[in-house]
């Protein structure tokens, strides 16, 4: 293992056990072919956009959540779903400076094919609400300079029977903290709190369209988050559709 962006060498084998509960959980192809839409997924979106600077809280985010934000936490990854049952989002980064947030960077992306929940369990296709930590990455490409500990591991790799738009799905991968283990790789299989609950459920590189839970982004965007989340900053991602985050 290396810490900060070091690589983390698993066994093979463990990898490969991991692959079909990950994969199945986190983007698993369930025949659909994943619907290209230039205009959301252009790496051109990926782009910064004009800055916003000086903000007191991460906007359009209502009390509750933003009292979910640790303390310590100088990095917030916010996902801002267009509705209840849609699988289009913003994904915008936000990094504090004193007393103060910046948004520094924002892609277009997806969460869940149904949308979101409050409840998520396994196999609902709704992205879970709430604010989770960042903690480990990986993916079936080499490290690219990832300051979150990272596993290159060809485990990650989609299997060829899904749709040839997902093959790509976990060239990068960043786990999020939901019902997994902290310190491992994004594709180990534990949960701690029960299959039913689900798990799997990362940021990764984005086909266009929907995920079974979980959060994608454009390529670009992936490369840029993998090389500036910083656990010293101890980042987070704040995810949901538009009313639960504002609730």
């Amino acid at each position: 293992m290396r810490i900060g962006g070091a690589m983390r060498t698993t066994a093979a084998a463990a990898a490969c056990g991991a692959l079909l509960m990950s994969l199945t959980a986190c983007g698993g192809s369930d025949g659909e072919d994943g619907r290209k839409n230039d205009a959301r997924s252009s790496d051109e979106q990926g782009q910064a956009q004009a800055r916003t600077v000086d903000l007191k809280r991460i906007p359009d985010v209502g009390d509750r959540l933003q009292k979910e934000i640790p303390a310590n936490s100088r990095q917030v990854v916010a996902v801002y779903g267009e509705g209840k049952d849609s699988a289009d989002s913003r994904i915008v980064l936000y990094t504090k400076s004193g007393a103060t947030w910046d948004q520094t960077r924002s892609w277009q992306g997806h969460n869940g094919k149904k949308g979101w929940t409050t409840d998520h369990r396994e196999g609902d296709k709704r992205s879970p609400v709430g604010v989770f930590t960042l903690s480990d990455a990986g993916g079936v490409l080499d490290d690219p300079g990832a300051k979150l500990p990272y596993t290159q591991s060809a485990g990650f790799q989609a299997p060829r029977y899904w749709a040839k738009s997902h093959w790509n799905d976990f060239d990068y991968v960043i786990a999020i903290d939901y019902n997994r283990v902290k310190g491992t790789s994004p594709n180990d299989p534990t949960r701690p709190q029960g299959q039913s609950k689900g798990g799997s459920i990362w940021l990764h590189m984005d086909h266009g369209s929907g995920t079974s839970a979980c959060v994608s982004l454009p390529k670009r965007g992936m490369e840029y988050l993998l090389r500036n989340l910083d656990p010293a900053k101890h980042p987070v991602v704040l995810m949901g559709d538009k009313a639960d985050l504002k609730s």
